[in-house]
């Protein structure tokens, strides 16, 4: 588990990162930045759910 949630931080901060990349390319002419921040946002709304259930089922299960 620790590893899928590193995995995925690591996602998350690329698709941060490519958003600031687009953000200075694009010059605000383009819609890739938002597509990459929507990706972003729903990454980590998966991660916080993930580790939520994860949570929850090690405290039922112990």
């Amino acid at each position: 588990m620790k590893i899928f949630a590193a995995i995925l931080f690591l996602i998350i901060l690329y698709s941060l990162g490519s958003a600031l990349y687009y953000m200075y390319k694009d010059k605000g002419s383009s819609t890739r930045m938002v597509k990459s921040l929507s990706i972003r946002i729903g990454l980590s709304l998966f991660l916080f759910i993930v580790m939520m259930i994860s949570t929850y089922w090690d405290m039922v299960f112990n």
